[in-house]
């Protein structure tokens, strides 16, 4: 009913196949919001298990599941929305072969892990196979999104945004994290990923969008590429 989306865009978002790296707090809305819009495949990836300390923030999950795997746990809950999203669940943390594979495989990359590693990583196959990703990240009170699209001429990646030196001891389980803010975050990143792959809209490529929960403020910042960057400049042979 929407006349931006229509026919043809609902039937995009069934031939689309998305990769969903992370099923905690940013992956449960994503995967949630993404199979009832009625994306036809999802690649879950997470190689963790369900923890009671989970529930206060990961919304595909239920005590049912703790010690059952993330993306078991999350399957569950998205065929309960969705029987017919086609699923298919990775229970381990893919190095940069199997990872590239992934990637080349999907429509869009949602990248809702935890640690600068895993992201710089992922980026870097992003980049590699022009394939979007839709990047999350949320942590104490404060919340960040964007689209790194490495289609677009002059489009930044991850990298233009973090350095190699980022602080991996920045995470939910070790700083906290007020539970809806992981909800707020993961929802836009799944309007942004419905945005790419039925292109509608204008996407938060070469924007940062910054949540404050505490002030209910958001703020925008314009991210260009980095001329020198190791990942996507023309010096690193993009």
């Amino acid at each position: 009913m929407l006349p931006q989306m229509d026919i043809a865009g609902q039937q995009a978002l069934l031939a689309a196949t998305v990769l969903v790296m992370g099923v905690g707090g940013l992956g449960s809305p994503v995967a949630l919001y993404l199979a009832s819009a009625g994306v036809g495949r999802l690649l879950l990836v997470d190689d963790d298990k369900v923890e009671l300390s989970n529930l206060q923030r990961q919304i595909a999950h239920s005590t049912d599941a703790i010690d059952q795997t993330k993306v078991a746990s999350a399957a569950e809950s998205v065929h309960r929305l969705n029987p017919d999203t086609q699923l298919e669940l990775i229970d381990q943390r893919p190095d940069r072969e199997p990872l590239t594979a992934l990637v080349a495989r999907a429509d869009v990359v949602v990248d809702c892990t935890d640690n600068f590693t895993t992201r710089f990583l992922l980026n870097e196959c992003c980049v590699a196979q022009a394939t979007p990703l839709v990047s999350g990240a949320a942590i104490r009170l404060e919340g960040q999104v964007s689209v790194f699209d490495s289609r677009q001429s002059d489009a930044p990646c991850y990298r233009c945004l973090y350095p190699p030196q980022a602080d991996e001891n920045l995470s939910c389980s070790a700083s906290g994290v007020l539970a809806p803010l992981v909800g707020v975050i993961g929802s836009v990143q799944a309007v942004e990923t419905i945005k790419l792959l039925t292109g509608i809209g204008e996407t938060l490529a070469g924007r940062v969008q910054f949540y404050d929960a505490l002030t209910g403020r958001w703020r925008e910042m314009r991210l260009p590429r980095d001329p020198e960057c190791p990942v996507c400049s023309e010096q690193s042979g993009r």
